[in-house]
């Protein structure tokens, strides 16, 4: 699906179904250096079962016209942008990682508009190492490696998977390697220098979900507390033996995750 936002053509992805404003909407956000098909399980799933789906590219990203934002802030303010140029009057947000943070932003920013709000891998604030955003601002190759290994649990990482023939670490590498120019850079910088995770979860008054990785190396669980405690409504739920890359690592777990919450 093609929309307009601010002269620019964005992409989003409405899981093989026709979007329909007039069904309950969802909007999924992805992560650093990712695009919309990181949520293809997702948004297939609550498509086929009575939900109106988003998933964007954010600018830059995938199909997106850019160039990529360079804070979190803009990047809640275009997702904003999205849900009106998209027509409608509410929807709730699914963010993972980076997106979590944007659909945390977003919901805060506008509350009347945002009905539920699941945060995937986030935590209060998402430091980067010096050596991985220099490897990320040079487009070498090590960035990806780095990522992709932190971002998978021990079962991701020594390749299982349950769909047969699919490989999570290859998969992992080739989404960043095919980023544009500069986007994994720009988009962990955007994080690192985010410092207002706790003031966005105290003006949410949605229902929440958090969902995360017991064996997260990038969002630790208990980097995720203070959100938590600082929002009222909110349930968390902690996948064993699953990382940072939940959509990957263990899908019909998040599908059912969020399709009991929504």
């Amino acid at each position: 699906m093609q929309l307009t936002v601010g002269g620019r053509s964005v992409f989003a992805a409405t899981g093989g179904r026709v979007f329909d404003p007039a069904q309950p909407a969802v909007m999924f956000v992805h992560g650093a250096g990712m695009d919309r098909t990181v949520w293809s399980l997702e948004a297939r799933y609550l498509a086929h079962h009575g939900r109106a789906v988003l998933a964007v590219d954010l600018p830059g990203h995938g199909r997106s016209e850019g160039p990529a934002l360079a804070t979190i802030e803009a990047m809640a303010a275009w997702v904003c942008s999205v849900v009106e140029a998209a027509g409608l009057e509410r929807c709730s947000l699914v963010g993972h990682s980076m997106g979590a943070f944007v659909a945390l932003a977003a919901a805060a920013r506008a509350p009347a508009r945002v009905g539920r709000l699941a945060l995937l891998g986030i935590a209060a604030s998402m430091p980067v190492h010096p050596d991985l955003l220099a490897a990320a601002r040079a487009g070498d190759p090590k960035a990806w490696s780095l990522m992709v290994d932190w971002g998978h649990g021990r079962e991701g990482r020594i390749g299982g998977n349950p769909a047969p023939g699919l490989w999570r670490l290859g998969g992992g590498y080739r989404l960043l390697q095919r980023a544009g120019p500069g986007v994994l850079a720009a988009d962990l910088a955007a994080s690192a220098a985010y410092d207002g995770a706790l003031a966005a979860a105290a003006a949410i008054r949605c229902p929440v979900l958090m969902l995360l990785g017991a064996e997260d190396r990038m969002t630790p669980t208990d980097k995720a507390a203070p959100l938590a405690k600082a929002m009222g409504d909110v349930r968390t739920i902690v996948l064993p033996r699953c990382g940072h890359m939940l959509m990957a690592e263990q899908p019909n777990e998040v599908v059912d995750a969020l399709a009991g919450f929504l």
